[in-house]
């Protein structure tokens, strides 16, 4: 849950940009392209970013400018000359970004020096757009605890020297996508936050009446334990090898090691993730989001502010457009340092009233986290609030995970809510197993493939059993729930022939019969199957969730990274491709046979949320026994 403060307040916010600003038609002069594909590739990436104008601290020759730590140095003198603070009143300087000049010793030193600043507490934090919050966070700690009474947060990125075309020499000018793309992406830019702990009131600009920024909370939580990399820097292209591994830096260059990467196709689940993340917020009483006056959100294309947009509409806890401040088009995506510059410009150009509050939203791909902060605008002449700790539950909002509530009939959104929360608890613990930690790692291998499917095989065969059996257990008015389960039954009936067919791919040499299902199996094929046999066993709408919601969501996750690892035919991954694209259609059916229930019968959805969470206690439990040998 949040850090909650009680007496510290932003005093002050600053920012620098290096050099004039860089509009699309001029980038070249900077970003030069690489090749004949690097104009198709930009014209489509900005097309969709929408950034019109960036900085960078760099020429057009490729010379540096400006250093990182003087970009970092600057923004905090813009911050303090806004105060009239004088850098000897801080005790604390508390930096963030994805990396420094360079590698060592830490940029917060390299910022302070670079200042002439006296003697003070520092701390580094590295990482990438949540680096800052966490820069945030330690100097906001550090007021409350009364260590300090003045700390500044900052917050700079520099990736332009990393995309000038000089650094592409060495891999014959040419790149993957994952490199070129963030190449159209990033700029420069570095901003500062003064935090203290005096209630004397925000600088703002003159004629606006005096108030304070309170900062109430901030949230970071990291989720790295259960996706791989999605953004890096210093790894090979599979992200198996470190840059240090190689024989020598030059190689390491050459083999794209030192090229900054992402990866596009994990980005829907960091938004799926952070999402949640705010539902939690939202359940627990810290936030309530029609009490929200300002929402910042940081967004490294306007691509993705429809999907947020759509994603708080699923949950019901939808902010109103006009809300909504962000100044990626004219500033580009900076990073860690893009909330900073963004908060400090908002101050600009914003009169702040009373009783305001301002909602910060800073998602971060690396290894996906989710970070928000609580601000609250207080007269400059009131008493020092406390914020209230959360006591009170708020009903828990409609979640689209893997089900999407707004897609189904009004009836149906508190089930589908309640599952959604059982799923994502689930989702977390299954990445967290060996299996897919294995995997996720990059160090999984075809013997690892051949014993998983082994397992499998024998589970996937008794799915269309189980659910027969529950068929012909439906009696009166739930029969006519049949006819649906026994299409089902029919489409996923010889999927285990499919399964097979992979494991024989893989070099499996046992007959079908003499495959076993390890413990975890065991167990659920035993609750499964005896479940079925009771009468009209309703509740099994709920395991149907979670395994179809399985093959939905966290399958079409692993089939790359299995492509990359297992070195295999494409015959080799069949079911998973299969499951991948058709179980959205089981699902959809799947809707269709709850909505019959629940009009038959409203008590049936606590059969269906009981059987989904044992279902997922036990499916978890198959995945922590998969490399078992």
């Amino acid at each position: 849950m949040p850090t909650r403060f009680d007496r510290v307040y932003i005093e002050s916010a600053g920012y620098f940009l290096p050099g004039a600003p860089v509009g699309n038609a001029d980038m070249d002069a900077y970003i030069a392209p690489l090749n004949r594909i690097s104009g198709r590739i930009k014209a489509r990436i900005l097309a969709k970013n929408g950034i019109q104008s960036r900085h960078y601290a760099i020429d057009s020759e490729g010379r540096t400018t400006v250093s990182h730590a003087q970009m970092a140095a600057a923004a905090a003198r813009d911050c303090l000359g806004r105060a009239g603070v004088d850098i000897a009143a801080v005790s604390l300087l508390s930096v963030g970004s994805s990396g420094g000049d360079a590698l060592m010793p830490g940029f917060a030193n390299m910022v302070q020096g670079e200042m002439g600043a006296p003697p003070m507490g520092t701390l580094s934090s590295q990482g990438v757009c949540a680096a800052g919050v966490t820069a945030i966070l330690h100097a906001a700690q550090g007021i409350e605890l009364g260590a300090h009474q003045k700390a500044l947060a900052v917050a700079a990125e520099m990736p332009s020297r990393m995309f000038k075309r000089s650094r592409f020499g060495p891999r014959g000018y040419q790149s993957d996508f994952d490199a070129h793309f963030l190449r159209w992406m990033l700029s420069d830019g570095a901003g500062a936050l003064l935090l203290g702990n005096s209630t004397q009131g925000l600088h703002t600009p003159q004629g606006r009446a005096k108030v304070r920024l309170k900062l109430n909370w901030v949230h970071q939580q990291s989720f790295a334990g259960d996706y791989p990399v999605c953004m890096q820097l210093g790894l090979s292209e599979d992200r198996s090898t470190s840059f240090l591994d190689y024989p020598s830096a030059s190689e390491a260059e050459a083999a794209g090691a030192l090229s900054l990467r992402q990866d596009i196709r994990l980005l829907p689940h960091l938004f799926d993730v952070c999402i949640h993340e705010y539902v939690k917020l939202v359940d627990a009483g810290w936030v309530q989001s029609s009490e929200i006056d300002h929402f910042l959100c940081h967004y490294s294309s306007e691509k993705f502010m429809p999907v947020v947009v759509d994603l708080l509409a699923k949950a019901g806890l939808t902010i109103p457009p006009d809300r909504w401040y962000n100044n990626l088009r004219t500033r580009g995506n900076t990073g860690a340092a893009s909330i900073f510059i963004m908060l400090a410009e908002f101050i600009d150009t914003h009169t702040l009233k009373p009783g305001e509050k301002i909602l910060c939203f800073i998602p971060e791909s690396g290894r996906i986290s989710a970070a928000y902060m609580l601000l609250e605008v207080e007269a400059a002449d009131a008493p020092a609030t406390r914020t209230p700790r959360a006591t009170t539950a708020v009903p828990t909002p409609s979640i689209a995970a893997p089900h999407d509530p707004q897609q189904a009939p009004p009836t149906l959104q508190p089930l589908l809510t309640a599952l959604a929360s059982i799923w994502h608890g689930y989702r977390s613990e299954v990445w967290r197993s060996p299996v897919i930690h294995k995997l996720v790692a990059g160090q999984f291998g075809t013997d690892d493939y051949r014993h998983w499917t082994a397992q499998w095989v024998p589970q996937v065969r008794q799915g269309s059993q189980w659910m027969r059996k529950a068929v012909a257990a439906l009696t009166g008015p739930f029969a006519e729930l049949g006819a649906l389960i026994e299409t089902h039954a029919s489409d996923e009936q010889d999927d285990f022939n499919i399964l097979y067919r992979d494991y024989l791919a893989a070099g499996g040499t046992q007959p079908l019969d003499a495959l076993h299902r390890n413990p975890g199996g065991e167990a659920l094929n035993s609750y499964l199957h005896a479940l079925a046999a009771t009468e009209n066993p309703l509740g099994l709408l709920g395991a149907i969730y979670i395994i179809e919601g399985t093959g939905q969501r966290i399958v079409p996750a692993l089939l790359p990274l299995l492509r990359q690892q297992v070195k295999l035919p494409p015959s080799a991954f069949r079911f998973l491709e299969y499951h991948g694209a058709n179980d959205e259609n089981h699902l959809a059916r799947w809707l269709t046979a709850v909505e019959i229930t629940l009009a038959l019968d409203p008590r049936a959805a606590d059969a269906i949320l009981q059987t989904a969470r044992h279902t997922a206690q036990l499916y978890r439990m198959q995945f922590e026994h998969i490399l078992e040998r």
